[in-house]
């Protein structure tokens, strides 16, 4: 993969594994220097050599989005150690699968805490850094294809990455006086370890029949839209989001 990101930091939230693992070894194989950030931080070693086996640069950085002081220092660290920070994939975020009955406050606190009001805090806190440097930036928050449609057993799910969509509009609009482009990628089912098993089951099987293009997303079809959005090819995008889901969101019924 050709080199685009040379001279530039990045923030990936939610690193330690899944997504956030490969978008972090995407941007660092593009020359990004990036802080890896999540809570479990002894996952964070193994990405940090993973990185550095290829010649890239890596920081591992304790974080948790649900906690405003860890959002804060988190930042600091990566500007300190990396430098003005320039793109930041706010990628953090669980799920939890309940009836919508059965959801308690503390269930909805967890999961929409995390997803929106956590990523809320980081596109907030790192927007903050680069309008005081000035230097601009991309700011790149995960969504899902459950910000545009629903699905049995994950309101809040759908709810937090709905609102998401409308966060970055919002934020989109806010933060282009100060150069920094906001955008969001909306991801289909992604074949991951996390849902490798389960798909293939006959229940698993049955989903991926209703997807157009009849196949799981592999996390690589992820990197053609994730560096469109952090380099300068998207120069004049924001507000945008780009689903990657294979036609999934296409048919009626």
């Amino acid at each position: 993969m050709t080199a685009t990101l040379e001279g530039k930091h990045a923030i990936v939230t939610g690193a330690s594994s899944g997504l956030g693992r490969h978008f972090a070894l995407t941007l660092a194989r593009a020359g990004a220097k990036v802080a890896v950030a999540a809570r479990r931080a002894d996952r964070l070693s193994e990405l940090v050599d993973e990185i550095a086996a290829f010649d890239g640069h890596a920081l591992p950085v304790s974080l948790d989005v649900t906690d405003p002081a860890s959002v804060k220092a988190a930042v600091e660290v990566a500007e300190t150690e990396l430098g003005p920070i320039h793109i930041l994939i706010n990628n953090a975020g669980v799920t939890q699968a309940k009836t919508a009955l059965d959801i308690d406050e503390a269930d909805w606190d967890n999961v929409v805490g995390t997803n929106l009001r956590g990523a809320w805090r980081m596109a907030q806190e790192t927007a903050r850094h680069m309008a005081r440097l000035g230097h601009g930036g991309s700011i790149i928050n995960i969504a899902s294809i459950l910000s545009f449609g629903v699905t049995r057993q994950l309101a809040t799910y759908a709810i937090s990455k709905a609102a998401v969509v409308q966060m970055t509009k919002a934020l989109a609009v806010e933060l282009t006086r100060d150069n920094i482009r906001v955008n969001a990628l909306a991801p289909g089912y992604i074949e991951t370890d996390f849902n490798r098993d389960f798909f293939a089951t006959e229940r698993g099987k049955e989903m991926i029949r209703r997807i157009p293009q009849q196949r799981l997303g592999q996390v690589s079809d992820l990197d053609g839209p994730l560096l469109l959005l952090a380099g300068d090819a998207s120069a004049y995008m924001t507000g945008s989001v780009i689903t990657i889901d294979g036609g999934h969101t296409l048919p009626l019924v």
